[in-house]
């Protein structure tokens, strides 16, 4: 068994969140968020459509993502069970997933879309119609579901859906050789291997995988047996004369092993991405950690917005060129976030290495969390690092797959602080908290205290009942100043491994580990070949991206410019529980009429305030920038 495959993160069962930052946005997740999702997609006929009532004619057609909406939302109301029960809630989930139990045809075929609306034509529009897109978040919310609850009815649904499916694209089935349009099943698939132990569901997803960009290409044939455009063909009318083009925005341009660049429609490609690393930890396979490794180079080293964002063109909802990452018109979509903190939470089960973590760790605490307002019932589906004052969150949308992505990755917070190891375990994300886990037989405990992500210093205590012998990993994120470690309070030296802390000692019953990571704010500029961010800097706390807001200045904004060299002050703001950085700078202003001039700008000193990334648009329309200008510092 490979090392890669002998990591795994904590059950959520184990591993308990009592934090200040944490909690209370946890808390609103599962009493704002979900009921307010629940009332969305009732409203909405998601749940009306299962019911498989709807006739050519009628108003409220079915949509073909329909099914993945209300999988998320399970997902999501499934973890929020898991961390405490609620008789209400297991009420409405159980209603959701009777109504799933009745749409499913005798074979395990279940798609509202292509049983009432399109009926005879499953599988026939794999590249648009998102029918295993849909599939596989049935399959995520069934694994989900039965980890939280230990009721098997999702899961015994999905599994005759995979078992279908695995028939259809298996040797000799109709769509052998086939794969998705939008990825997302092959990752379920691997989920629902680990949760059966079925070695054929595996297979399925590596099939899936491997089949995607070999030639003749799938969809090229699909297209012909159809005689059709496809789904999307009415909006996607160049597709025939950009066929290559269009074949790199869902990734399909060439087989995966071979693939260089992050390509086309993040989401797709976060999704295709986070499978592939699961294979090659599931099977040692070196020529898909490979490729996910050069993936992974380009991602991070020329298209990650500071936040963690991904995708650059709105107009596809995906990568640039590289280096192409504009402020305003960026989209950054919140899906795109989530699929990071998916990929790269298995890059780090993948390799053991923290720099994984770290963009996991910027994406969750500036791209994810951004995407909900701080009631948690208004979506951003965007996010921008510059708005001109017209951008707000939105209460739906009338594609909804972020709300509830978001929703069950926040539910599911659990699974991403700890990661057990083969001679112990490493502490990846720091929150308030305790996590229990099994060594040499032995159940250990161990407990953090932080004020993270305001404060570097965490205080983790062991207890295993008795002395015992394992290793503990603590990340030094990558932003980290100095840093300093006691135990028992003696300063110890510990051994750096793959950007964690290594400790390994037989560890007594209360020892204490305090670390100190430096967090001073700190100045972040971009690379010369940012043009949106050239000539300006941003602020970062810690994990924290800072952003300037229109309503916490005298100014517009884009007015504003940072004086170099002048001192970052953190300034706690009680009323919201957030740190705020100021710092001085100077405001510039016309001083004659007329959309041009001659005349140079008054400027005039001004105090800049800025607030959390994650917080702006919460107190009304106005304009915001993270990337600010810089003007010289005073002589």
């Amino acid at each position: 068994m490979s090392i890669a495959k002998t990591r795994s993160p904590l059950p959520i069962s184990q591993v308990t969140i009592d934090d200040d930052f944490w909690s209370p946005r946890r808390r609103i997740v599962r009493e704002q968020t979900i009921p307010h999702q629940e009332e969305q997609l009732r409203a909405g006929g998601q749940f009306e459509a299962l019911k498989l009532a709807w006739r050519p004619g009628d108003e409220g057609e079915p949509h073909i993502f329909w099914e993945s909406d209300v999988a998320k939302w399970i997902e999501a109301a499934s973890y929020a069970l898991a961390s405490g029960y609620d008789a209400a809630l297991d009420e409405a989930v159980d209603e959701a997933i009777a109504l799933l139990a009745g749409a499913q045809q005798d074979d395990g075929y279940l798609n509202v879309y292509f049983t009432v609306v399109k009926p005879g034509e499953r599988f026939t529009d794999l590249r648009d119609a998102h029918e295993l897109y849909c599939a596989g978040h049935l399959i995520e919310a069934g694994v989900a579901h039965h980890e939280a609850t230990g009721k098997t009815g999702l899961l015994d649904i999905v599994r005759r859906y995979a078992d279908l499916i695995d028939r259809e694209f298996g040797p000799g089935g109709s769509c052998e050789g086939g794969y998705d349009g939008h990825e997302e099943i092959e990752l379920a698939l691997v989920k629902l291997y680990r949760a059966t132990g079925e070695r054929r569901y595996l297979d399925l997803a590596l099939r899936l995988v491997d089949n995607r960009g070999t030639e003749p290409h799938y969809f090229d044939a699909e297209r012909e047996r159809r005689g059709t455009e496809g789904y999307f063909g009415r909006f996607f009318g160049d597709r025939s004369h950009r066929a290559e083009w269009y074949r790199r925005y869902n990734q399909s341009h060439a087989p995966v092993r071979e693939q260089t660049e992050a390509a086309g429609h993040s989401v797709r490609a976060m999704y295709l991405y986070a499978a592939m690393a699961d294979l090659a930890i599931e099977t040692g396979d070196e020529g898909l950690r490979a490729a996910c490794e050069r993936l992974w180079e380009d991602t991070t080293g020329t298209k990650l917005y500071l936040t963690g964002g991904l995708g650059a063109l709105p107009e596809i909802e995906g990568f640039g060129p590289a280096f192409h990452l504009p402020d305003r018109e960026g989209y950054a979509e919140t899906c795109a976030a989530i699929g990071l903190v998916f990929w790269a939470q298995r890059m780090a089960l993948l390799t053991g290495e923290a720099k994984y973590v770290d963009v996991l760790e910027r994406a969750l605490y500036n791209g994810v969390l951004s995407g909900v307002s701080a009631d948690g019932t208004r979506y951003f589906y965007g996010n921008p690092l510059a708005a001109d004052g017209t951008v707000e969150r939105s209460e739906w949308f009338g594609c909804a797959c972020c709300p509830p992505n978001l929703a069950r990755l926040l539910a599911s917070l659990e699974h991403y602080l700890y990661t057990a190891e083969p001679d112990g375990i490493a502490v990846n994300l720091y929150a308030a908290g305790t996590a229990r886990f099994d060594h040499g037989g032995r159940e250990v405990r161990l407990t953090q205290a932080t004020a993270y992500p305001w404060d570097g210093r965490v205080r983790l205590t062991v207890d295993a009942g008795r002395s015992t012998d394992f290793t503990l990993r603590l990340r030094v994120p990558d932003w980290a100043g100095a840093v300093a470690l006691t135990i028992d309070g003696v300063a110890v030296a510990a051994v750096a491994d793959h950007g964690y802390l290594r400790l390994r000692r037989q560890w007594r019953p209360g020892t204490v580990i305090e670390l100190d990571l430096g967090m001073a704010p700190q100045r972040v500029r971009a690379d010369h070949r940012v043009a949106a961010a050239l000539g300006k800097v941003a602020l970062q706390k810690g994990p924290i991206v800072y952003c300037a807001e229109e309503v916490d200045n005298i100014a517009p904004v884009p007015a504003l410019a940072v004086r170099a060299g002048a001192r970052l002050r953190v300034e706690r703001n009680e009323a919201t529980g957030l740190d705020e950085i100021a710092v001085e700078g100077i405001r510039e202003r016309h001083v004659e009429s007329g959309l041009y001039t001659a005349a140079e700008p008054a400027r005039e000193p001004v105090t800049i305030r800025t607030v959390p990334y994650f917080w702006w648009a919460n107190r009304g329309k106005g304009t915001m920038a993270v990337w600010l200008r810089e003007a010289p510092a005073r002589r």
